[in-house]
């Protein structure tokens, strides 16, 4: 009966071990957002945690709630948790350079996500093609006004590639004709709330306005709201950029005249697929730009029946 009872101990232990070991073994796949307060960032990091287990990666989603400094601290966490690699969606691009040299000194590849770092050795980064998505929300707006009319623009975080590259394409298709006059250009971080006050005080500032992009969906929704309230919304085309649930909806009311939709869905699922190919040694392109797709009152019931809308 002791011997019974000795190899069943001695069994358990081996299997705590084993589990203990295969644990331990475990790769990990840290994902840095810069904030989850933002819908396309929700579904972007949902995405990413799911297909990293699938792939049998331990996923660690930290969100850095836009501030640099919580950032770096994130990154160093993962440096000390000893992350197999790290997915990096930073919230001010000048600043995470430190984070990916302390990465590179770590041995942990980065993958830039979404924004690029301008420093620091990245193994690669991944994004929409913004500069194709601010032209293609250039040409909608100058065709929908008859190259004619004033234009106003919101910016993104100002430094981050996202921002800098919808801006470089819209800007140069107003740019093209003469008709069309962008009249104010202004930030409003990719907030919602600042889109709101920034919109408000354009409206004041500019009382004939034709026009609005905004270079994403968040400040687009407030800019509405300001618009709205101004009796002006139904006067004013607005174009947002990411195609998140509650633009798709604002669209298919005829409250937002278009937006320009990202898979983001398929960003996070690509960036830890590649992830996968540079722990095993695989090489992988330096860039990767997924397409991006106009969605307006013609198209929009497909995108929100693809989200169960």
């Amino acid at each position: 009966m002791k011997r019974v009872l000795a190899a069943v101990v001695l069994g358990m232990l081996l299997v705590l071990s084993l589990g203990s070991s295969m644990s331990a073994a475990q790769k990990s796949v840290g994902i840095v957002i810069s904030t989850l307060n933002n819908p396309f960032f929700v579904v972007l990091a949902k995405n990413a945690e799911k297909r990293a287990i699938e792939l049998g990666y331990k996923p660690i989603v930290l969100d850095c709630q836009n501030d640099p400094i919580k950032e770096a601290s994130n990154v160093e966490d993962l440096i000390a948790q000893k992350a197999s690699i790290i997915l990096l969606n930073t919230s001010e691009a000048s600043s995470a350079v430190n984070s990916v040299k302390k990465c590179n000194k770590a041995g942990i590849p980065v993958i830039c996500l979404d924004r690029a770092i301008p420093g620091g050795e990245s193994a690669m980064f991944i994004t929409s093609d913004n500069v194709a998505g601010g032209r293609m929300a250039g040409e909608f707006l100058a065709k929908k006004l008859n190259y004619k009319g004033n234009v106003v623009e919101l910016e993104g975080v100002l430094g981050i590639s996202a921002t800098r590259d919808r801006g470089e394409g819209f800007d140069s298709v107003i740019a093209k004709y003469p008709g069309l006059k962008l009249i104010a250009k202004q930030t409003a971080d990719f907030d919602r709330g600042k889109g709101l006050q920034v919109m408000e005080n354009l409206i004041q500032a500019h009382p004939s306005i034709d026009a609005v992009f905004a270079q994403n969906d968040e400040m687009a929704l407030g800019a509405m709201r300001a618009l709205e309230a101004a009796n002006l919304l139904k006067k004013v085309i607005v174009v947002g950029y990411d195609g998140i649930e509650d633009a798709l909806v604002a669209v298919d009311s005829g409250k937002m005249t278009a937006t320009i939709a990202q898979r983001f869905d398929e960003l996070g699922i690509k960036a830890v697929e590649y992830a996968d190919k540079i722990l095993k040694g695989e090489s992988v392109p330096k860039h990767v730009a997924l397409d991006v797709a106009l969605v307006t009152s013609d198209n929009v019931k497909e995108y929100l029946k693809a989200i169960g809308k």
